[in-house]
């Protein structure tokens, strides 16, 4: 599916234009102005609501249109490596992705691992693990160097088991 071609636009098309071609598509394929139409004639009209919706959101966003247009200009594959809702590759995955033809690729692979460490929270929560992590392994550091600066003659084990003898001597008595 090409995002251009389903609203009716040229590839150099303005925001301007791609809002008004939107919202003059919608109005006459909306699903409310063909709830008394037929099943049929709704889910057509429901589908392609849909579709021009996800044609909407790649091409005004500025970063999802220059990705489409690399991509698109990238792709040489039939429609069934299609973007979006996945009407035409029997997919139905309704969320938003960037599919390609290429999907078992190296570069499609780091694209993914890409966008799953860039997000901000990501990087927080990693940063977070990791002061967590450090923060573990000082204290843990630090009372074992505390332990052998005031028990410089045993080791903990050493010293855990001379406990267990002493509780054990006191129970007897």
């Amino acid at each position: 599916m090409d995002h251009y071609k389903e609203l009716g636009l040229e590839r150099n098309a303005s925001k301007k234009e791609i809002k008004e071609a939107f919202r003059r598509l919608a109005l006459e394929f909306h699903p409310d102005k063909h709830s008394q139409s037929s099943k049929a004639v709704r889910d057509a009209a429901a589908i392609k609501f849909k579709q021009l919706s996800e044609a909407y959101q790649f091409l005004i966003d500025d970063s999802k249109r220059s990705y489409y247009d690399r991509v698109q200009s990238q792709s040489t594959a039939s429609t069934s490596s299609t973007y979006g809702y996945g009407y035409y590759d029997n997919n139905y995955n309704h969320r938003q992705t960037y599919r390609h033809a290429t999907s078992e690729g190296l570069l499609y692979k780091l694209g993914i691992a890409l966008r799953l460490i860039t997000p901000r929270a990501f990087l927080l929560n990693a940063i977070f693990a990791g002061a967590l992590f450090g923060g573990i392994f000082m204290v843990d550091a630090s009372g074992k160097a505390l332990w052998q600066m005031r028990n410089s003659g045993k080791s903990f084990e050493e010293a855990m088991e001379s406990i267990e003898k002493a509780k054990a001597h006191k129970d007897k008595t």
